[in-house]
């Protein structure tokens, strides 16, 4: 891509604002370089892999590079033999560490994030590496004892040389004969030796070397006689420490240099995926979204085919409070745009915004606009914009301007995009409108997308003419006298300098005398784009009036829709009620009966007339069976779905179940069978009530029944054995068994499916157990469980249908 371009259009201010989402210095240095493709499979590449990374950080927001250092030169240097610091050591084990918790997560979510995860599995662990620092470095950079049984030896005798050190010292200056000639009762050190603060005027009292003195020569440091083997033997144990730690870490840097080219590859990758973090960092904090990107479409000779379709497009430089959002929409037969309208109006930062909104989907990134933004991925950007003349080249503005646009020509295509502001300007107006004329017929007519601004009036004809090309102007509110800032496309601009002088205050005699001085043509066409531009206003505030109908309208029908389902919702709930209360009564009734009968039965009366009474409970049995249930769809709902509330019970038609409503959608819903949690389609859910669910257990032992059974019709099974059997902590020749038992259980039972729990452990196990599943005539299939089942300690057995 052309530098000088993308300096014009800013695009190295957007990547400072990336670079400061950045977690290390090595993916500063990648935003800072990043150049925007010109292919459009990387293009896709890299917005679908910036789209994944602001999913995962939304949803893992500790997904993170914090820790990781740029250890490239470092490990280089390792390489070459030198001796690193135990601080950079570290920095080393920090960033490989990272690198190993990314790569795992990543190859975790691989599924969901496959670019990530491609990226992650780039990084190398170096795991030995890791694990040798760790062992040699504590948290804070010291060479531990466990480093070398050599180090904890020295050191152990160290601690003991010390001591006596320590000890001589202190039986010294706690030495009442001596308490006269010192200083003070202190223990100091001077020039790596220890020694005691010794008056001036008691030198020779107390026999030793005179290591320093105070400022004021009033005291003497002194190293007694008699302690002077204990230092020697302290310092020199001190030394052989220093030697020893130098060994330990050259071994370290050793290990670190042969290890360098997958470190420097490790640190490379992290900054590659902490890019992609911070481009869905800067994406949120933009409110952006993923642009389509699209090839050059077929079309018609010279159109190229490209597509430039932004919707509230925002400059991500402006205070995002103020900025007004623009929409550029070139339809299919447009592929030049020329832009009019007064200075100040915001014609140059539109044309940015379209540049710059190509340069930053092209490099990955996404866009301050809402959904539905398409655009072309361009070969090349081209931009003129700005003043540049230049003294010391002795060049004009509309010099500079030439020679920029010379340039351009030589390299535009039909597969670049070409931005030119105030095309024409800086030489006479007749001059440079012909000029600017025949630039863009040259544009043209070679199929190079081009967006231009302009002040020359003869270019909205020419525009308004010419195919391919389309006119634009920048809004300007003659009541307040100033610019919108919207783009119009469609409309050229109108010249308002007469209603605006007028509009100020300018005498109205002068007013007069400058529109005698405008052609007749020229005021008809400025009166015609005043019209057009008023109409177009009352379409826009029509058009808004009707959104607004349709919202309030859409508003009212959600609302009573709302209303008819608690009205639904009610009549169900009080045609439940109804039956718990008809069966309530009818099993007083029944008790009744049996109370009855046993007094009748006691007294030996006849029981005639208690027949009586159960043949007309048996009708008012039957009678309870014809109640309507609660409706589980709405009269009249087009899509015919059930209508169900959190708590319902409701009969699983896949698993032959009972459960219980724990989550609800509008397309599905988490149902907890047992221990089980599942997801269901609410089309494969029949509402149940507490009545039925009791009724059928007493009738099956478990509340089985069919999938094609009526609430009615109950097919008695087996009961259950439960969804999960917990084998561990069994031997092989206990588990196998039991496990057969069950499998046959279940499938009596007619489950779909059950869990075998057998843990990890050793896996004899597990293997025993997927060994006698392979080929059992009553297993359909089996798979490990899911990361949140238990993985490799369970084992889920589908079973074959028992009809």
């Amino acid at each position: 891509m052309n530098d000088k371009s993308a300096q014009t259009l800013e695009l190295p201010k957007i990547l400072e604002q990336l670079a400061r989402h950045t977690a290390f210095s090595a993916s500063r240095e990648l935003a800072l370089a990043l150049k925007p493709t010109p292919f459009l499979d990387e293009a896709l590449d890299w917005q679908a892999e910036t789209t994944e990374a602001r999913i995962l950080i939304n949803s893992h927001d500790h997904i993170t590079v914090g820790g990781a250092r740029d250890v490239r030169p470092d490990v280089l240097a390792a390489e070459r033999g030198v001796i690193l610091e135990p601080q950079v050591l570290l920095d080393v084990r920090g960033t490989l560490r990272q690198a190993s918790t990314l790569r795992r997560l990543l190859a975790r979510l691989a599924n969901q994030f496959p670019r990530l995860a491609s990226v992650a599995d780039r990084l190398e662990e170096c795991a030995a590496l890791q694990g040798e620092i760790s062992r040699v470095l504590d948290d804070t950079g010291e060479v531990m004892d466990s480093a070398s049984p050599k180090l904890a030896s020295v050191r152990r005798e160290m601690r003991i040389a010390f001591d006596r050190l320590q000890g001589k010292l202190q039986t010294l200056i706690n030495n009442p004969n001596y308490a006269l000639y010192l200083q003070e009762k202190l223990i100091t050190q001077r020039h790596g030796r220890y020694v005691i603060p010794l008056r001036a005027e008691f030198k020779g009292r107390i026999q030793g070397i005179v290591h320093d003195q105070s400022a004021s020569g009033a005291t003497l440091f002194i190293e007694p006689l008699n302690t002077v083997d204990l230092n020697n033997t302290w310092r020199e144990l001190q030394l052989e420490e220093e030697n020893e730690i130098r060994r330990i870490l050259r071994e370290l840097c050793d290990l670190v240099g042969r290890e360098a080219r997958y470190i420097t590859r490790t640190v490379e990758t992290l900054a590659v995926l902490d890019l992609a973090f911070a481009k869905a960092k800067y994406a949120e904090a933009l409110d952006a979204t993923a642009p389509e990107l699209l090839g050059f479409r077929e079309a018609p000779h010279p159109h190229p085919g490209s597509t430039i379709h932004l919707l509230s497009a925002r400059h991500p430089l402006l205070d995002p409070k103020k900025v007004v959002p623009i929409d550029v929409e070139m339809d299919e037969e447009t592929y030049v745009l020329v832009v009019t309208g007064p200075n100040t109006g915001g014609k140059t930062v539109a044309l940015k915004t379209v540049g710059l909104m190509i340069l930053m989907a092209q490099c990955g990134l996404h866009l301050p606009v809402v959904e539905k933004s398409r655009l072309s991925v361009f070969k090349e950007i081209f931009a003129d914009i700005g003043d540049e003349q230049s003294i010391e080249q002795s060049l004009s503005t509309f010099s500079s301007h030439m020679m920029n646009i010379i340039g351009i020509l030589e390299q535009a295509d039909h597969q670049t995009l070409v931005v030119l502001d105030e095309l024409g300007a800086g030489t006479d107006p007749a001059e440079g409108s012909a000029l600017a004329r025949a630039l863009l017929d040259d544009l043209v007519g070679r199929g190079v997308t081009t967006l231009v601004t302009t002040h020359h009036p003869e270019l909205k004809i020419y525009s308004h003419e010419k195919t391919g090309v389309s006119n634009a102007s920048m809004e300007f509110d003659l009541k307040t006298l100033a610019p919108t800032y919207r783009l119009i496309v469609g409309l050229p601009g109108r010249s308002n300098a007469l209603a605006i002088a007028e509009r100020l205050g300018l005498p109205g005699r002068i007013i007069e005398r400058a529109r005698g001085m405008v052609t007749q043509e020229d005021l008809l066409a400025d009166d015609m784009l005043g019209e057009i531009h008023q109409k177009r206003d009352e379409s826009r505030r029509a058009a808004a009036a009707s959104m607004k109908s349709f919202t309030a309208a859409e508003k009212l029908r959600a609302d009573l829709r709302g209303r008819l389902e608690n009205i639904e919702i009610e009549r169900q709930d009080l045609l439940a009620a109804a039956r718990a209360e008809a069966e309530n009564e009818l099993e007083a009734l029944r008790a009744e009966i049996r109370r009855v009968r046993k007094q009748l039965g006691a007294a030996g009366q006849p029981l005639d007339v208690i027949r009586q009474v159960e043949h007309e409970a048996g009708h008012l049995d039957d009678n309870l069976l014809v109640l309507p249930r609660p409706a589980s769809r709405l009269p009249g709902d087009d899509d015919e779905r059930p209508v169900f509330r959190l708590g319902d019970l409701v009969w699983v038609n896949t698993l032959n179940a009972e459960g219980q409503i724990t989550e609800l959608t509008e397309q599905d819903a988490e149902v907890a069978v047992g221990r089980l949690r599942l997801r269901a389609r609410l089309e494969e859910l029949t509402y149940r009530s507490k009545t039925e669910s009791k009724r059928d257990k007493r009738k099956t032992g478990r509340g089985a029944r069919s999938q094609n059974d009526t609430p009615a019709e109950v097919m008695i099974r087996p009961a259950s054995p439960g969804l999960e059997l917990d084998l561990r902590g069994e031997t092989i020749e206990d588990a196998v068994p039991r496990m057969e038992d069950y499998l046959d259980a279940a499938y009596m039972a007619g489950m779909p499916f059950v869990r075998i729990i057998h843990g990890k452990g050793t896996g004899a196990l597990r293997t025993a157990i997927r060994e006698r599943l392979h080929g059992h005539p009553l297993v359909r299939q089996y798979e490990r469980g899911g990361e949140k089942e238990g993985g490799d300690g369970v084992t889920v057995v589908k079973l074959v249908a028992n009809h």
